[in-house]
C-alpha cells in the first residue's frame, strides 16, 4: 500500500497499534478540511505493530492530550516536504481539562467553571489524580 508524501501536514508515528482511531476522534481530526491518512496496525521493527496518522496541514495540536492517550507518540511536522520539527512525546506531569473528575462531592463537580486539573503521581502505572480532592483519575477519555 502506498500513501502519498506529505508536502505540509503532520505525522503522528509510533502509536500503539489499534489506537490511531481513538486518537483521530479525540483530536476531532474528522472535522478538518484537509486529507486525513490512518494506517493501523503497519509493520514496525521497534513496536512490532504501529498506526499512524498522517494530516495533510500544519494544526495545532495538544501535546498534553496526545501524551495522555499514547505517551509514545512521535510528532513530526512537514513543511515544503521536509521534517522541520519532531517531538517524542510522554506522559505529562499535569493535564488540564481533559479528563474529568469522578468524584461527585469534588469541587470541580460542584462548581462550574474550575478546570479540571491531574497530576501523575505514578509514571509506571500511568495513574494521575486530581489536585483538588485526589481522586484517581479514570483510565479512559
Amino acid at each position: 500500500m502506498i500513501i502519498g508524501q506529505i508536502k505540509d501536514g503532520i505525522v503522528l508515528d509510533h502509536i500503539t497499534a489499534g489506537n490511531a482511531l481513538r486518537i483521530y476522534h479525540v483530536l476531532g481530526l474528522d472535522r478538518l478540511d484537509c486529507t486525513v491518512a490512518l494506517i493501523q496496525r503497519a509493520d514496525s521493527k521497534k513496536m512490532g505493530k504501529k498506526d499512524i496518522i498522517k494530516v495533510g496541514q500544519v494544526i495545532d495540536l495538544d501535546f498534553d492530550v496526545l501524551g495522555y492517550l499514547d505517551p509514545g507518540i512521535t510528532v513530526n511536522v512537514i513543511k515544503n516536504g521536509e521534517l522541520a520539527k519532531r517531538e517524542h512525546l510522554s506522559l505529562p506531569d499535569k493535564v488540564t481539562d481533559i479528563i474529568r473528575c469522578k468524584n461527585p462531592r469534588c469541587i470541580t463537580s460542584t462548581e462550574p467553571g474550575i478546570p479540571q486539573q491531574f497530576r501523575l503521581t505514578d509514571r509506571k502505572n500511568k495513574i494521575y489524580r486530581c489536585v483538588f480532592c485526589d481522586s484517581e483519575a479514570p483510565t479512559e477519555l
